[in-house]
């Protein structure tokens, strides 16, 4: 396939593997080899490695066979722009995906100084784990409630914060890893589809 190519390019008089056919094909194998890359960093930096060596390995592989091209077509300029362009728009698609999936964990702190009994309450029927603590503020008692969310129900559960805590003071982090716990499943996301529902 690629001698046809090279020789109706020369019949031609202008090789269009080397200046069109090529840059494309490296533009595409680039967004996926960056786009592997990417994901590959995001799940060792989440402690997922066992998925990191798979994506790796086709990661270099893909990255190697760019490279064999480019160095056999060093006078094709478009195969450099394909090469950067790729890069460019692998990382994009990269972080795109990541978030279309939704991994991790995150943990959401809540403050108020008003009873939290109905937002313990929604939040339980919904499946997830809720734990309250009595603290002192600046004006006076206090309460900390903490839960654990899987990031796909972030957006839901902070709506849910927002309607029947408005005033409250709330900070999330991103958890590297947990053990056991509670979160929805079975019953529970049932319950869960239904209360997010409600809050939107």
């Amino acid at each position: 396939m690629n001698a046809f190519l090279h020789i109706t390019a020369e019949a031609a008089g202008f090789n269009w593997y080397a200046w069109v056919v090529l840059p494309l094909i490296i533009f595409v194998a680039r967004i996926f080899d960056v786009t592997l890359g990417t994901l590959r960093i995001i799940f060792v930096a989440r402690g997922k490695r066992n998925l990191a060596p798979i994506l790796g390995f086709f990661e270099v592989l893909i990255w190697i066979v760019v490279i064999s091209q480019l160095v056999q077509n060093l006078e094709s300029a478009t195969a450099y722009i394909g090469y950067a362009a790729g890069f460019a728009a692998g990382n994009y698609f990269g972080m795109w995906l990541e978030d279309k999936l939704a991994l991790g964990t995150y943990i959401l702190r809540l403050i108020t100084a008003e009873e939290p009994g109905e937002l313990v309450r929604r939040l339980r029927a919904a499946g997830f784990g809720v734990t309250t603590v009595a603290g002192e503020g600046k004006t006076g008692t206090v309460q900390l409630i903490y839960t654990f969310v899987k990031r796909r129900d972030v957006e839901a559960v902070l709506s849910i914060i927002h309607e029947l805590k408005p005033n409250a003071f709330v900070s999330m982090e991103e958890v590297r890893s947990t053990e056991k716990g509670i979160f929805p499943g079975g019953m529970a996301a049932q319950a869960r589809g239904s209360l997010l529902r409600k809050s939107k």
